[in-house]
């Protein structure tokens, strides 16, 4: 009774601190503008499934995608002994499924335990990956500090939580054999789990009863506190990609690669002077009209959901032409410092019931117009993107602001700009000349 007592506080506890951080989340993203993105639902279901759910762009790197394919199949299998968890854990059953299911039961959790040595395999491999071999999308400057420490911490989480599985398993399997097990329904023999009916004896089959009701339920214990830590570590860590790929891909763009929008600001005096019936809509003047973007509250929310959403593989700088050429520019540190400012708004606001004015911005203080004018809009970023995040357009969006509020493109492009206005052409001779060479 007072074990159901101190699960279900921690479990209620936990579950309403991760919900107050979702909630912080979720209003840091709503401050980005409104874009429309529920059109094509059918087209939009088939990429959730096909991108997110089925790992398509992964398997452009077979290697990674399938150690990765073992955590992501682990995790969402897994889920299914959770709930066995959570109900033993509230009503102070012991495997309160058993009975009922019988060999399926144990087909199912032997299954959940190959899974689990898979993801064991997998964790190692990426530690191995980023602290061993090095690989060098994964140790670029702006993984030190903390990204470097996020990554590690949760990959030696991952190990811990499967090592809990597999004391609550081996245990109960020992106990099991002996008649000894919790539950007093399950009869006498062996569960027979796939790798806890070797694991178990080979390690836990010397103790005597008292100690392997202690294992089994440090295992029980240590396994339900490392999900509730980690389901509250989420909201603090690259990680949270984990919940929010699925409706980032819902919500992607599209449109054909390469295809610009048009500043609904810019289009209405264009459309005004074509056609002189043509009433532009009122502006509002309580509203800042600004032309592209200079801190996120410029950005729109699906931009500001793509840097939540990032989970800082490298993919894409690994595959951006500027960065290879040795460009300032890094798109992955684009997502990253576009989260971080978010991040500080957040903060501020959290501080103050509203933002106060800081004397920042994700322009100048976070990113560089060196690293903008870096990038070649050639998309190889949101092409190589797992998760179909777009940090091309944050990048227009800035240079727009650059160009158009602050007038400070550089040389080479001031002169194209001249020549359009003056000529209707990137080049410097008149309309009239343009096609003299057609004449030849």
């Amino acid at each position: 009774m007072i074990s159901s007592i101190i699960f279900i506080f921690l479990l209620v506890t936990g579950s309403a601190f991760f919900i107050l951080n979702v909630l912080k989340i979720r209003r840091n993203v709503l401050l980005g503008k409104d874009v429309n993105r529920k059109d094509n639902p059918k087209e939009r279901w088939k990429t959730m499934i096909l991108v997110a759910f089925g790992q398509k762009k992964m398997f452009a790197r077979p290697v990674p995608a399938l150690l990765h394919l073992f955590l992501y199949v682990a995790f969402v299998i897994t889920q299914i002994e959770l709930i066995e968890i959570v109900v033993d854990g509230a009503v102070g059953t012991h495997r309160v499924f058993r009975p009922a299911l019988g060999g399926f039961y144990t087909c199912i959790v032997s299954f959940i335990e190959i899974l689990s040595v898979l993801a064991f395999i997998g964790t190692i491999a990426f530690l191995s990956r980023r602290n061993l071999l090095k690989v060098p999308r994964l140790i670029r400057s702006e993984l030190n500090g903390w990204p470097k420490l996020d990554a590690n911490l949760i990959l030696i989480a991952e190990l811990i939580l499967i090592c809990f599985i597999f004391m609550m398993n081996g245990a109960d399997e020992v106990l099991y054999s002996k008649g000894l097990s919790h539950a007093t329904n399950l009869g006498d023999g062996s569960f027979g789990l796939t790798i806890s009916s070797h694991l178990g004896p080979f390690f836990f089959g010397g103790m005597s009863e008292p100690s392997l009701h202690i294992i089994e339920r440090i295992g029980w214990w240590g396994h339900i506190a490392m999900v509730l830590g980690f389901l509250n570590y989420l909201p603090y860590s690259k990680h949270f990609h984990i919940l929010l790929a699925f409706p980032n891909v819902y919500y992607s763009n599209l449109n054909e690669k390469g295809e610009f929008t048009n500043l609904e600001s810019v289009a209405n005096e264009v459309k005004a002077m074509m056609d002189p019936s043509f009433i532009p809509p009122p502006i509002d003047p309580n509203v800042l009209m600004r032309f592209g973007a200079k801190d996120v509250t410029d950005l729109t929310w699906k931009q500001l959901l793509d840097s939540y959403t990032c989970t800082e593989c490298g993919r894409c700088t690994s595959s951006c032409p500027a960065n290879i050429t040795g460009k300032l520019l890094s798109p992955r540190k684009i997502m990253m410092s576009t989260r971080d400012r978010l991040e500080e708004v957040g903060k501020n606001i959290d501080k103050n019931g509203e933002f106060k004015d800081d004397g920042k911005s994700l322009l100048i203080d976070y990113i560089t117009p060196e690293e903008l004018w870096a990038c070649t809009s050639c998309n190889a970023c949101v092409q190589e993107c797992p998760v179909n995040i777009d940090p091309l357009s944050i990048i227009t969006d800035l240079r727009r602001f650059l160009v158009m509020e602050q007038s400070t493109a550089p040389a080479e492009l001031n002169g194209m700009f001249t020549n359009i206005e003056n000529n209707g052409a990137p080049w410097q001779f008149s309309q009239a000349d343009r096609l003299n060479w057609s004449k030849e």
